[in-house]
Protein backbone atom coordinates (compact mmCIF):
# COMPACT_ATOMS: atom_id res chain seq x y z
CA UNK A 1 0.00 0.00 0.00
CA UNK A 2 2.70 2.41 0.93
CA UNK A 3 4.51 2.22 -2.61
CA UNK A 4 0.68 2.44 -3.97
CA UNK A 5 0.53 6.67 -1.88
CA UNK A 6 4.32 7.04 -2.45
CA UNK A 7 3.43 6.80 -6.78
CA UNK A 8 0.33 8.77 -5.91
CA UNK A 9 2.52 11.92 -4.47
CA UNK A 10 5.54 11.02 -6.70
CA UNK A 11 5.92 14.03 -9.24
CA UNK A 12 4.87 13.54 -12.79
CA UNK A 13 7.87 14.28 -15.34
CA UNK A 14 6.13 14.61 -18.19
CA UNK A 15 7.34 16.87 -19.87
CA UNK A 16 4.90 20.06 -21.11
CA UNK A 17 3.98 23.82 -20.54
CA UNK A 18 2.41 25.14 -17.25
CA UNK A 19 -0.37 27.24 -17.56
CA UNK A 20 1.95 30.63 -16.99
CA UNK A 21 4.04 29.48 -19.69
CA UNK A 22 1.53 28.87 -22.37
CA UNK A 23 -0.43 32.47 -20.87
CA UNK A 24 2.65 34.20 -21.16
CA UNK A 25 3.49 32.88 -25.03
CA UNK A 26 -0.31 34.00 -25.81
CA UNK A 27 0.68 37.58 -24.52
CA UNK A 28 3.58 37.37 -26.37
CA UNK A 29 2.49 36.57 -29.56
CA UNK A 30 -0.95 38.93 -29.52
CA UNK A 31 1.77 42.01 -28.85
CA UNK A 32 3.46 40.79 -31.83
CA UNK A 33 0.44 40.43 -33.95
CA UNK A 34 -0.83 44.62 -32.58
CA UNK A 35 2.57 45.48 -33.04
CA UNK A 36 2.73 44.00 -36.83
CA UNK A 37 -1.01 45.40 -37.48
CA UNK A 38 -0.13 48.77 -36.51
CA UNK A 39 3.08 48.79 -38.66
CA UNK A 40 0.26 47.87 -41.58
CA UNK A 41 -1.92 50.63 -41.03
CA UNK A 42 0.42 53.45 -40.78
CA UNK A 43 2.13 51.57 -43.82
CA UNK A 44 -1.15 52.31 -45.81
CA UNK A 45 -2.17 55.83 -44.88
CA UNK A 46 1.69 56.85 -45.86
CA UNK A 47 1.13 55.34 -48.97
CA UNK A 48 -2.47 56.54 -49.37
CA UNK A 49 -0.88 60.14 -48.52
CA UNK A 50 2.07 59.35 -50.77
CA UNK A 51 -0.04 58.90 -53.64
CA UNK A 52 -1.68 62.38 -52.96
CA UNK A 53 1.47 63.72 -53.37
CA UNK A 54 1.77 62.18 -56.48
CA UNK A 55 -1.18 63.97 -57.75
CA UNK A 56 -0.53 67.23 -56.64
CA UNK A 57 3.05 67.49 -58.54
CA UNK A 58 1.23 66.12 -61.99
CA UNK A 59 -1.47 69.12 -61.36
CA UNK A 60 1.60 71.17 -60.67
CA UNK A 61 3.86 70.39 -63.36
CA UNK A 62 0.31 70.51 -65.65
CA UNK A 63 -0.07 73.95 -64.34
CA UNK A 64 3.37 74.88 -65.12
CA UNK A 65 3.15 73.58 -68.54
CA UNK A 66 -0.05 75.78 -69.02
CA UNK A 67 1.91 79.01 -67.92
CA UNK A 68 4.93 77.49 -70.53
CA UNK A 69 2.70 77.38 -73.12
CA UNK A 70 0.87 80.78 -72.82
CA UNK A 71 4.06 82.50 -71.94
CA UNK A 72 4.63 83.99 -68.73
CA UNK A 73 4.48 87.48 -69.96
CA UNK A 74 1.01 86.79 -70.80
CA UNK A 75 0.30 84.97 -67.86
CA UNK A 76 1.29 88.17 -65.66
CA UNK A 77 -1.05 90.64 -67.80
CA UNK A 78 -3.88 87.65 -66.97
CA UNK A 79 -3.55 88.07 -63.04
CA UNK A 80 -4.93 84.66 -62.24
CA UNK A 81 -2.35 84.21 -59.80
CA UNK A 82 -4.65 81.18 -58.11
CA UNK A 83 -7.33 78.67 -58.80
CA UNK A 84 -8.95 74.71 -58.31
CA UNK A 85 -8.56 71.66 -60.21
CA UNK A 86 -12.18 70.73 -60.02
CA UNK A 87 -11.43 67.39 -62.24
CA UNK A 88 -9.54 65.75 -59.69
CA UNK A 89 -10.54 64.89 -55.86
CA UNK A 90 -10.06 65.71 -53.22
CA UNK A 91 -10.34 69.54 -54.43
CA UNK A 92 -6.85 70.61 -54.57
CA UNK A 93 -6.31 74.73 -54.87
CA UNK A 94 -3.49 75.74 -56.60
CA UNK A 95 -1.41 79.79 -55.88
CA UNK A 96 1.28 80.76 -58.19
CA UNK A 97 3.66 83.20 -57.70
CA UNK A 98 6.35 85.14 -60.20
CA UNK A 99 9.35 87.54 -59.29
CA UNK A 100 11.46 89.01 -61.68
CA UNK A 101 15.14 87.95 -61.25
CA UNK A 102 16.42 90.51 -62.65
CA UNK A 103 18.44 89.51 -65.14
CA UNK A 104 17.33 89.65 -68.94
CA UNK A 105 13.46 87.88 -68.94
CA UNK A 106 14.14 85.26 -66.74
CA UNK A 107 11.16 84.82 -63.99
CA UNK A 108 10.83 82.48 -60.95
CA UNK A 109 7.36 81.11 -60.66
CA UNK A 110 6.70 78.99 -57.87
CA UNK A 111 3.25 76.97 -57.43
CA UNK A 112 1.81 75.55 -54.34
CA UNK A 113 -1.11 73.14 -54.72
CA UNK A 114 -2.92 72.22 -51.35
CA UNK A 115 -5.55 69.82 -50.24
CA UNK A 116 -7.65 69.45 -47.26
CA UNK A 117 -7.86 65.38 -46.49
CA UNK A 118 -9.27 64.32 -43.36
CA UNK A 119 -9.45 68.20 -41.43
CA UNK A 120 -5.45 68.51 -41.95
CA UNK A 121 -4.06 70.47 -44.59
CA UNK A 122 -1.24 69.11 -46.94
CA UNK A 123 0.56 71.38 -50.04
CA UNK A 124 3.43 70.74 -52.41
CA UNK A 125 5.46 73.72 -53.46
CA UNK A 126 7.53 73.68 -56.59
CA UNK A 127 9.62 76.49 -57.88
CA UNK A 128 11.16 76.99 -61.61
CA UNK A 129 12.82 79.74 -63.89
CA UNK A 130 10.60 80.98 -66.77
CA UNK A 131 11.97 83.12 -69.89
CA UNK A 132 9.83 85.79 -70.57
CA UNK A 133 9.62 88.03 -73.71
CA UNK A 134 10.02 91.31 -72.16
CA UNK A 135 11.45 92.63 -68.54
CA UNK A 136 8.45 94.12 -66.71
CA UNK A 137 10.25 97.52 -67.35
CA UNK A 138 9.48 97.04 -70.72
CA UNK A 139 6.30 95.68 -70.23
CA UNK A 140 5.11 98.66 -68.58
CA UNK A 141 6.77 100.41 -71.32
CA UNK A 142 9.74 102.42 -69.23
CA UNK A 143 13.13 102.00 -70.63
Amino acid sequence: MRAKVEAMFKRNNNRGFTLVEALLATIILCAAVLALGGISTRSLSRSHLNSRYETAASLADKQLTIIDSMGIDTFIRRNVMGGVFDDVKPGYNWEASTQWEGTDNLYIVTITVSWNELNKWHSLTVETMINGRQTPSEASGTI
